[in-house]
């Protein structure tokens, strides 16, 4: 446990994390829109697409179970944190100051967040066509920034209810307001005794996950339709769809482990 973070400092950066939860309550332009133009959409898309669509929902069930093909190392993690920390497990990593988190999750949102602007420009190329890989790999990227930044944390998402967790990161960001105040006091509640069972629990359809999430940035991807100038779009939105599931991720793993911090200091306070 570091001993250069006072409970004061601590209190301070949660107090920030909570005035970012308040201005996530408010509803975003593209939720005003509404689902209509992706339900049109689904009419346009052609059985093969439908198809590939649906593999990517089977994919994030296998990621809760198992992890599956979506599991990272977390050795690429620890060397991100040289020259100034030897790194070399994720205990060594939950010793560290919170701004050395900071600086590594903020490293991988960025580098995240060119990696899907390169592949929305490059599967904009071909409009609907390429849509169907386009949201696989989109719905890949989002789940690999996410265990990145929980291993910058100290988290480890070769845990299952660690990779619950990452779920409902992504799973707030694609939700509507009503939707995002209870994820979020699903998050909150995360280390709480006897909340991961009841987590576990409300994911037992998983399927709505994957949905919601393409229902929800969908329309978005009406723009990426059109060949070419799809490009632009498709660059646009994956890069805005990372850097939002990116920054829920520093938000709630950086709460998660403020709490945590704080609570060891309350229990040496009373030993």
């Amino acid at each position: 446990m570091p001993t250069t973070e006072s409970a004061e400092f601590l209190q301070e950066e949660l107090k920030k994390i909570e005035k970012w939860e308040k201005s996530q309550k408010g509803l975003w332009f593209w939720e005003k829109i509404g689902r209509i133009p992706f339900a049109l959409l689904d009419k346009l898309t052609p059985k093969f697409i439908q198809e590939k669509i649906g593999i990517a929902i089977d994919e994030l069930g296998s990621y809760i179970q198992t992890g599956g093909q979506y599991l990272i190392s977390e050795k690429t993690i620890f060397k991100k944190f040289k020259p100034d920390n030897e790194v070399t497990s994720l205990e060594q990593v939950q010793q560290l100051p919170l701004a050395k988190m900071d600086k590594i999750a903020d490293v991988l949102k960025n580098s995240r967040k060119k990696v899907a602007a390169i592949q929305g420009a490059t599967t904009g190329i071909g409009g609907i066509f390429t849509l169907a890989i386009d949201i696989p790999v989109l719905l890949g990227l989002s789940l690999k920034v996410l265990q990145e930044i929980a291993l910058s944390y100290g988290y480890n998402p070769k845990d299952k209810a660690e990779r619950i967790f990452i779920v409902k990161c992504l799973q707030f960001t694609s939700s509507d307001i009503v939707g995002k105040k209870a994820i979020l006091e699903d998050l909150t509640d995360f280390n709480a005794e006897n909340k991961n069972s009841r987590i576990v629990s409300q994911l037992q359809g998983w399927r709505e996950v994957v949905m919601t999430y393409r229902d929800n940035f969908g329309w978005k991807k009406l723009f990426q339709l059109v060949p070419i100038a799809g490009v632009i779009f498709g660059a646009f939105i994956n890069r805005s769809s990372i850097q939002d599931v990116a920054e829920t991720g520093i938000m709630m793993y950086r709460k998660r482990r403020i709490l945590e911090r704080l609570h060891q200091k309350e229990g040496l306070g009373e030993a």
